[in-house]
């Protein structure tokens, strides 16, 4: 039944079958089938312009599938190199050399100050609420600052 459906649908059949592997891609996403389905967009295409047998048009389907899966994940591969963030996931790190002003003082090593909506744990040492701070490093959970130089002139 099915392959009375397909050869009475023709180029049309390559069509369909591209358009479900294109659904697929986006229900399994993966890049992986996108690649198929481009294939059989293509081999539909030529097909509707060209009178070729179902041999060579699965042939090149096969050939057009694995070229553009090689050529897709190589392209995928080098430009996922320069995106992407190491810092994402490791808020404190973007706070590394970034100056703030203490709401609280830092007392016996322990302080807090607010960034944004976030209220951060800070040690360094003994400070006054409304000094400018530095943050240093972190230190698991905690942020390592110290005060920052004023720049009065002199």
């Amino acid at each position: 039944m099915i392959e009375r459906i397909v050869f009475e649908l023709g180029p049309w059949s390559w069509w369909i079958g591209g358009l479900l592997l294109l659904g697929l891609e986006v229900v399994a996403p993966g890049t992986f089938f996108l690649w198929f389905g481009l294939s059989a967009l293509i081999v539909g295409t030529l097909a509707l312009f060209v009178d070729i047998s179902w041999q060579v048009e699965l042939v090149l389907f096969g050939a057009l599938s694995l070229v553009s899966l090689l050529a897709g994940r190589a392209f995928m591969r080098k430009s996922g190199d320069a995106d992407g963030d190491p810092n994402l996931n490791r808020r404190g790190s973007r706070l590394v050399g970034r100056e703030f002003v203490l709401e609280q003082p830092i007392a016996q090593g322990d302080g807090r100050v607010r960034i944004d909506d976030t209220i951060w744990r800070v040690t360094g040492d003994d400070m006054p609420a409304g000094t400018r701070i530095r943050v240093e490093r972190l230190d698991g959970p905690l942020l390592v600052v110290s005060a920052v130089p004023s720049k009065d002139p002199v």
